[in-house]
């Protein structure tokens, strides 16, 4: 897909600050740190629309990502970031799990996990969450160049066991370095859109 004008368009922690709009939300999960807003860069092609930070944990609002006026892509901080004090945790846990169990404009879960390590209690934990929520997802398996390339299929294939053993979500890997898998990801992505 060529996006041609995406924008940030907001930072929210409560509905009254999420767009007035009926488009369709492609929604980023995952620990801190593991790439999603590297993900939305790549995936648009532009080299700093979403902000990426070296110090995980930045990203405590809800950004939403205006893709050309056709959907939005919208990064959730990230989870397991121990840096944040308990009662941030809490507050920012809450509005995540109000947005997630709220907003009907969700059309996808994109769920990414680093293909280099097995799926934390977090990812499982999150990954329950989605499933019980009754959300469509796609998980991918990032940071894919960090890995020799003839072992990122069965990394994908060890990520897919332990999450999701029925298979009824697809796994994908994913990289920002390396663009050869961007195509896949937005086929699949356009189904739910």
């Amino acid at each position: 897909m060529l996006v041609k004008n995406p924008k940030f368009e907001i930072s929210a922690v409560k509905p009254s600050q999420y767009p007035k709009s009926d488009l369709p939300e492609v929604v980023l999960v995952g620990k801190s740190n593991v790439g999603k807003s590297s993900f939305i860069n790549t995936m648009i092609n532009r080299k700093k629309l979403a902000r990426t930070s070296s110090e995980p944990g930045k990203t405590r609002q809800i950004n939403f990502y205006n893709i050309d006026n056709l959907f939005y892509f919208v990064d959730l901080p990230g989870y397991g970031y121990s840096k944040m004090s308990k009662k941030e945790q809490e507050q920012v846990g809450k509005f995540i799990e109000y947005y997630l169990q709220n907003r009907k404009q969700i059309s996808l879960v994109i769920f990414l996990v680093d293909i280099r390590h097995i799926p934390t209690e977090n990812d499982k934990l999150m990954y329950n969450y989605i499933v019980r929520a009754g959300l469509p997802c796609i998980i991918l398996a990032n940071k894919a160049d960090k890995i020799a390339i003839t072992k990122v299929e069965n990394e994908v294939r060890n990520i897919q066991n332990i999450l999701n053993p029925m298979k009824d979500f697809c796994t994908l890997p994913f990289s920002s370095e390396r663009k050869i898998y961007v195509d896949d990801v937005w086929k699949n992505l356009q189904n739910y859109l």
